[in-house]
């Protein structure tokens, strides 16, 4: 048998976690997961970490995506306040790092600059972190945005919600090992604004570099989502995070191992 680990998160660094480089090769879903390795485990041979980006299907996310009239009419029936607005959208569930309260203050500055726009967090409660939730939910009605910012849940029509917002956010406060929400909406070619750090900011840089925003910027964050609502950017068609060469890269991977015996 032969030995291969693949790296997916940014793991505390401690010998139970060095376990995921002991692979005979190391996969590494990004450029970010190859430099956390090689700086926080010096043992490891460099020469055997080999990165195979995650990635995404174009048939399930295809760029342009539109929902068709059954979904867009349930949903604005549920939500008849954001036809004909602006949306932006951040994904994920309610935890600390996800950044919901700089969103919340996007949402507030936007509405001070007059921009008619709505705010949707989307993702479920974290069971083990309720005083947080309700903690954000207090931060919406202390900023007056209770009207502007929606809780819509935990949704499984995450594809469709791209496709209606104007812009997708990822304001995690660490860094991600890739991000793969992020992906998504760029495959159906819906603009991202993200903090450039970790995967995201990775992604960012090589497929929508209009999108990045210094890390914890929230100025930056704030101009940057009002200039967009006002001069959208197109996001390219065509990248390189697909799903069928990641399956192929690893198939490959373990043929090459496999026949090394």
């Amino acid at each position: 048998p032969r030995f291969v680990t693949t790296v997916h998160g940014l793991y505390s660094v401690k010998k139970y976690s060095s376990i995921m480089t002991r692979g005979e090769k190391v996969i590494a879903v990004s450029d970010t997961i190859r430099k956390y390795i090689l700086d926080n485990y010096l043992d490891v041979d460099e020469k055997k970490i080999q990165v195979i980006y995650r990635g995404v299907d174009p048939v399930e996310f295809p760029y342009g995506y539109n929902p068709d009239s059954d979904w867009l009419n349930k949903w604005y029936e549920q939500y008849p306040q954001l036809k004909d607005h602006h949306v932006i959208t951040l994904p994920g569930r309610l935890t600390r790092l996800k950044g919901h309260a700089d969103f919340i203050d996007l949402v507030s500055f936007l509405r001070e600059k007059k921009v008619d726009v709505y705010g949707l967090i989307v993702g479920g409660d974290d069971p083990k972190r309720q005083a947080y939730a309700k903690e954000i939910r207090g931060k919406v009605k202390e900023s007056g945005m209770q009207d502007r910012i929606i809780f819509t849940g935990l949704r499984s029509d995450m594809r469709e919600i791209y496709a209606v917002s104007d812009i997708v956010l990822s304001l995690s406060t660490k860094p991600e090992s890739f991000g793969r929400t992020s992906l998504e909406a760029l495959s159906i070619g819906r603009p991202l604004v993200g903090y450039d750090q970790g995967g995201v900011g990775e992604m960012l840089h090589n497929i929508y570099p209009q999108g990045c925003v210094p890390c914890g910027d929230r100025g930056a964050l704030q101009e940057t989502v009002k200039n967009m609502l006002t001069q959208p950017c197109v996001v390219p068609v065509r990248h390189d995070y697909q799903l069928a060469r990641m399956l192929s890269d690893t198939l490959r991977l373990y043929a090459n191992l496999a026949g090394s015996t």
